[in-house]
């Protein structure tokens, strides 16, 4: 009798299968591909909607009529600052990467100072300069700062 069990046993499907361990070992596999995928698309999204926030935070400067725009005239006394460089190769760099994504970032090299600022933009209100710069920090760099011309 034992002999005909294991010829017996062998050959059920639930056996071959794996049976109770084979399913949830084959399960677990497809719940881990699913979620790696969820991943992918998540990261994509978070990708696709900060590009999205960029593209609204670049400085416009048509359609503003007499609006104050930015812009780096020798009178902007309040100038959001993305980088502070002794060697005015670096500068130019982040300038550079600063102009290829749309901005217009311009050199400011202060009185009594060794540094060169680079400035994305310039403002003559102290309240539109801060707005912006809130705006710039969530949106595309945190480490922004305001410099203010004296």
């Amino acid at each position: 009798m034992l002999i005909g069990l294991l010829i017996i046993l062998p050959s059920c499907k639930y056996f071959k299968g794996g049976g109770i361990f084979g399913n949830k070992s084959k399960s677990l596999a497809m719940m881990k591909v699913q979620e790696d995928s969820i991943r992918v698309a998540d990261s994509l999204q978070k990708v696709k909607d900060r590009l999205a926030v960029t593209e609204n935070v670049k400085p416009d400067s048509e359609n503003k009529g007499d609006e104050e725009r930015p812009g780096q005239k020798a009178g902007n006394k309040f100038n959001i600052i993305v980088g502070s460089f002794i060697t005015p190769e670096f500068a130019k760099v982040l300038m550079e990467e600063y102009r290829k994504k749309g901005f217009d970032p311009k050199i400011i090299k202060p009185d009594r100072s060794k540094f060169e600022l680079v400035s994305i933009a310039g403002y003559d209100s102290f309240q539109k300069a801060v707005s912006r710069l809130k705006q710039f920090q969530d949106t595309v760099q945190l480490e922004a700062w305001l410099y203010i011309k004296k």
